[in-house]
């Protein structure tokens, strides 16, 4: 376990110096978790809080309109919404509605702040949830239209006695590189042609002592094919102009947070390609992306076809689906655009 090597004044001064970046961005800069940048204004509009999703996650309905934030180092997602209809377990739990669409691994949330801001448009308040490391896991922010003593009541009810600005982190966990068994590739694709749910691949590659992106690799197509990084906006402007619905996963170790819709307004900035659409944001670093596969997944439904970007570290930055509903049940538009993706050139050697 390890605290800040600066203590909560001296972060408070330096952020007051460079108060135009953003908190990760600060963090960053300092060499501190983005936790401890938040516990150090405890008392000072923020306030600790209760970290468990079952303790959370229910009372927020009661806020009304609010925006979800979940985020990895290359991938943001928002959406606005009621965080209605929640489901507790006891290694993962979700909110599913029509716009609020989040998986949560609870083990990750390790603590959790109520925070008030004071900017040049008013009074920002949001909740922060960070894993053991400091990173952020989870935030929700308030709206115009949220309700303000739904707020005060949550905040009170989920107040911890202990409000230190100190906050120990434990380092943070580096990101598992591919890991593969081609003796076992063979095994792999025979049971991976027999899944019947997206949900066995991942039991699937554990019980092969794989991972996601090193079982990708090994398995060849049709199962998964290697395709150019610079296909994304390809892709990202066929769902656009085809006005296509899709389900867009984004998350980090303690949640995913989930669009299921079109995608009307891309916008790209410096290397960040981005969503702008209401009620729906995604902020996606295009030079993040290391490697992307088209990957086929057999259902009781038909298949799931996916386009999945990875980093440099092989960790997974988003993943894309076909949106699959009652009144649509498959979608032969999106596979047609993963079908016209070029495929990754391997140089050969001169």
């Amino acid at each position: 376990m390890t605290a800040s090597t600066m203590t909560p004044a001296a972060i408070r001064a330096a952020r007051a110096e460079y108060a135009n970046l953003r908190d990760r961005d600060f963090a960053d800069k300092f060499g501190i978790a983005e936790g401890q940048l938040v516990a150090a204004y405890v008392g000072e509009g923020v306030s600790r809080i209760q970290a468990s999703p079952d303790e959370i996650m229910p009372r927020l309905a009661s806020l009304g309109e609010v925006m979800a934030l979940t985020r990895n180092p290359s991938c943001v997602i928002e959406k606005v919404g009621v965080y209605e209809n929640y489901h507790s377990g006891q290694h993962a739990s979700m909110i599913l509605n029509d716009a609020i669409d989040l998986r949560f691994f609870p083990r990750h949330f390790v603590s959790a702040f109520a925070v008030e801001r004071e900017t040049d448009k008013g009074t920002k308040r949001s909740i922060q949830i960070f894993d053991a490391a400091g990173d952020a896991v989870h935030k929700v922010h308030l709206r115009e239209t949220s309700d303000l003593d739904a707020w005060k009541r949550l905040v009170e009810e989920l107040k911890l006695e202990q409000q230190s600005q100190e906050l120990t982190v434990e380092p943070r966990k580096p990101t598992e590189p591919a890991k593969a068994n081609p003796e076992k590739a063979d095994t792999l694709r025979a049971e991976w042609a027999k899944m019947t749910d997206t949900h066995q691949f991942m039991r699937l590659t554990s019980k092969l002592k794989m991972n996601r992106l090193g079982a990708y690799r090994i398995a060849g197509e049709p199962l998964a094919r290697k395709l150019d990084p610079a296909e994304i906006n390809k892709m990202l402007f066929a769902v656009q102009d085809q006005e296509l619905e899709v389900m867009f996963f984004v998350g980090n170790m303690g949640c995913i947070e989930i669009h299921g819709g079109p995608i009307r307004n891309l916008r790209e900035m410096g290397p960040w390609q981005n969503v702008l659409d209401p009620g729906f944001d995604l902020h996606l670093r295009m030079d993040h992306i290391a490697e992307v596969w088209g990957v086929t997944k057999p259902t009781q439904r038909g298949d799931a076809v996916s386009v999945e970007a990875f980093d440099a570290e092989g960790g997974i930055i988003f993943q894309v689906f076909g949106r699959r509903t009652e009144a649509k049940d498959h979608r032969p538009e999106w596979n047609a655009i993963v079908e016209s993706l070029t495929s990754f050139a391997v140089k050969e050697p001169a």
